[in-house]
């Protein structure tokens, strides 16, 4: 078959994303004495380093046959997990994370080019000829590759960074996996919340307990059987537990700041002054550009510097104060707009290998924008991930650009034998 035309639609997309994204960090970072838009000792002349070298690794990925991605999935996986074991030796401490190491005036952040690598060699071992997905084994090597990764960087004390892995469960599910255990995930998630917001745990407890009573006397009434009994009584017991370990859960895998921001979000304690600080000024800079926004440079709290990080993690409440509604929802609309394309492109694949991978990138897209986006406007803790091709950095810009285009090759090539 000959070789398909890239999808310059995404490249479209990706392209307008970037353009957007570099004029918020020049608006986040503007300075008068260096307001030159080729001033590289700034961080928006900086971001326009990081987005040619981006550019020049699309073109290399475009040239390059898509089948290498393929056959040497897991050897970057290995890579990249080698350096997430050396970043636990070398890497310095930044704000109580321990994920950059040092090359000079340049940092690198191995944990953001973990995400291509696993999603490489998940659809490696996903596409496996006359795997079965039923089986227990092929469902603890699939949760392995992805656990390892996200250990590694929790390890690091990146909390935030280690939960955007979650997002493999979606492709995983798309080829086959049960709707169990994405419906075990979201009960794990609601109990955890209301653990931290019910000081007993007894009425969590009774709670679970007659959901699930509920539930099996529909299943008794119409398919009475042994197994069904037995799978309320794990499933009550494995609740209760898990409900009654969540303070050591708390306690011991999050950070002390990231234990505050979950309190502040669920309302059991109020600090606008330190822990709620960012999301407070967020909120605020975000409503105060109203429905069409104070205009390009205009934003007033953006230029004083009331929100930190306002050129990465909280990039966003730029876009609500100097473009207002309009520009915030055009933001979304265009996100949107790249995710539906990625599945669309992904659906239309003709190896398993090419879909898993593309769904793979749709979903940690739709992670790390979703939840970025959600922290900015103080409907999710602040757990400090970047807003793909638009915050500021070169690590996050050059690994989402690699996953990106690793997917737009395959899917170039769709027609080749993977």
């Amino acid at each position: 078959m000959n070789e398909n035309k890239i999808d310059w639609v995404t490249i479209l997309l990706y392209v307008i994303i970037l353009a957007f994204g570099w004029l918020n960090i020049y608006a986040a970072c503007y300075d008068e004495t260096h307001a030159a838009v080729f001033d590289f000792s700034t961080k928006h002349g900086k971001q326009l380093i990081w987005i040619a070298v981006s550019f020049v690794i699309a073109f290399v990925i475009a040239l390059t046959d898509s089948r290498v991605f393929s056959s040497m999935a897991y050897l970057i996986y290995l890579f990249v997990l080698v350096l997430l074991v050396i970043t636990l030796f070398v890497a310095s401490v930044t704000k109580g994370g321990q994920s950059w190491i040092d090359f000079g005036s340049f940092k690198f952040q191995p944990s953001e080019f973990a995400k291509f690598a696993t999603a490489l060699a998940l659809a490696k071992y996903m596409s496996t000829p006359d795997l079965d997905y039923n089986l227990l084994r092929t469902k603890m090597i699939a949760f392995s590759i992805i656990l390892v990764s996200a250990l590694l960087i929790l390890l690091q004390h990146d909390t935030g960074s280690a939960l955007v892995f979650a997002g493999f469960l979606l492709p995983m599910f798309r080829e086959g996996m049960s709707a169990k255990i994405l419906l075990f995930g979201l009960i794990a998630a609601v109990l955890f919340v209301l653990a931290l917001l019910l000081d007993q745990y007894i009425y969590v407890i009774i709670g679970v307990l007659a959901a699930i009573t509920l539930f099996y006397l529909f299943v008794w009434l119409n398919k009475r059987t042994r197994k069904h009994y037995m799978w309320a009584i794990g499933l009550f017991l494995a609740a209760s537990l898990f409900t009654m370990s969540v303070d050591i859960l708390f306690e011991k895998v999050l950070e002390p700041h990231q234990r505050d921001r979950i309190y502040v979000l669920l309302g059991k304690t109020e600090d606008t002054h330190k822990t709620g600080y960012n999301v407070h000024q967020s909120k605020i800079a975000i409503g105060s550009g109203e429905l069409t926004g104070k205009g390009f440079l205009g934003g007033t709290i953006t230029k004083a510097d009331f929100v930190p990080e306002q050129e990465t993690d909280f990039i966003f409440c730029t876009v609500g104060e100097e473009w207002g509604f309009v520009g915030a929802t055009v933001v979304i609309v265009v996100y949107i707009c790249l995710l539906l394309r990625l599945v669309k492109l992904a659906e239309r694949q003709y190896s398993r290998f090419s879909r898993f991978y593309g769904y793979s990138v749709a979903s940690i897209l739709f992670v790390h924008v979703c939840i970025n986006i959600g922290m900015v406007l103080g409907l999710l803790p602040v757990i400090g991930i970047p807003l793909p091709f638009f915050s500021y950095g070169g690590s996050s810009l050059m690994a989402f650009t690699i996953l990106l285009f690793i997917f737009l090759r395959q899917d170039q090539e769709r027609g080749k034998t993977i």
